[in-house]
């Protein structure tokens, strides 16, 4: 495994004592309030953790994506709901601006989302559209100058509180490749409102809420690459996007496992600590082997996109194995603690309900089993 670097292991402390002071202490309180804490982001901002990506020029910190999967990795250790928000505003919406806006787009928004001031969403899922977003009902249709846009987008990561969020609309015949076209809309539109927020399993202090399209005239000029274009466009971030998770999942992993290590240490039975019976032994072996094995994944997907170098397969592959890893870690985690694993006095239970959305969310198991298939028959 590659050794962390001198300003990695500066930025791992740094993450690793904000999270242990300003998120730790309020895990619980916001998972049970569904309570998603808008200012602990102006403080990540601060951190420089919400342009993790973005170029210093742009005023972003202008890291790596090695460094960006540490940040998310460490935040999910202790609350993957923080790092699955953080994740979402950078690879997603500031991302999807940075790759394909023009100069004027990224100077007009990436240094307000960098920084934190503002919130980023992206919305590309709708009601009857998952997995096949080219069947998209939400349309734009061009009037002048502008645009109208018409329809809702479901599931999506910070619609009640984001503040600029990147869309995907038809612009074309349904059905039809090149049919799909970006834009980036704004808080306080005409007729762009949210619905309401979804009353989740898991990940619960990351808001998720619809957002709803009524007649929204939108200019030209918030239109990001070509018309027909939107598609393309977000399978390319998506491929990003799918090491976010996939680092999400490893923050999951990680934590439940260092839980059960140190529980099963100090938990004893017939008169030895648990760690030392073989079936318990051998849960943990499985689980470091597994996280291992994710990071290694990780990394070569990382290196690629560093290299810009395609890393469709590798992204996906990175993305399934890691998540599918952090659902059966924190499933043994629970089942080490026993009856405790069951409790939300223990913070296992919450690793067990909220690994689960890194199995559908940015394109299911499934979907990835897909890409990869794909992808080796090219």
């Amino acid at each position: 495994m590659k050794n962390k670097t001198e300003s990695q292991k500066i930025i791992i402390d740094a993450i690793r004592t904000f999270t242990e002071q300003r998120i730790k202490p309020h895990v619980m309180e916001w998972d049970e309030a569904q309570y998603f804490p808008v200012e602990l982001f102006k403080e990540l901002g601060e951190m420089g953790c919400m342009g993790i990506l973005v170029p210093e020029e742009l005023g972003g910190s202008g890291l790596s994506y090695f460094e960006y999967v540490d940040i998310i990795d460490e935040i999910s250790q202790i609350d993957p709901s923080i790092g699955l928000s953080v994740a979402a505003h950078n690879s997603l919406c500031t991302n999807h601006i940075l790759t394909f806006g023009n100069d004027e787009q990224k100077k007009k928004w990436i240094p307000k989302l960098a920084s934190g001031e503002v919130i980023g969403a992206w919305g590309l899922t709708e009601h009857n559209t998952g997995s096949d977003a080219g069947r998209m009902s939400t349309t734009a249709v061009k009037d002048g100058e502008d645009w109208i846009i018409n329809g809702a987008k479901n599931f999506i990561t910070h619609a009640i509180s984001g503040d600029i969020a990147v869309v995907m609309t038809r612009t074309g015949e349904l059905g039809k490749s090149g049919n799909a076209t970006a834009f980036v809309l704004e808080k306080g539109m005409k007729g762009f409102t949210s619905g309401k927020k979804e009353n989740k399993l898991g990940m619960r202090a990351s808001e998720t809420a619809e957002l709803i399209f009524d007649n929204v005239r939108v200019p030209d000029s918030h239109r990001l690459g070509e018309i027909g274009d939107g598609f393309r466009q977000a399978l390319s971030i998506l491929d990003g996007g799918r090491i976010s998770i996939a680092a999400l999942s490893l923050g999951i992993a990680k934590g439940a496992y260092k839980a059960a290590l140190k529980y099963a240490k100090e938990r004893e039975q017939f008169g030895q600590p648990i760690a030392n019976f073989q079936a318990i032994n051998f849960k943990l072996a499985e689980m470091i082997t597994k996280i291992h094995a994710s990071e290694l994944l990780i990394q070569d997907a990382c290196q690629m996109k560093e290299d810009k170098v395609k890393m469709t397969k590798e992204g996906a592959m990175a993305k399934y194995y890691a998540s599918e890893a952090c659902v059966e870690i924190a499933t043994d985690a629970v089942q080490i603690f026993g009856g405790y694993g069951y409790s939300k006095d223990f913070p296992v239970e919450k690793f067990f309900r909220d690994s689960k959305l890194c199995t559908i969310g940015e394109g299911t198991t499934e979907i990835q089993k897909l890409v990869i298939g794909r992808e080796i028959l090219k």
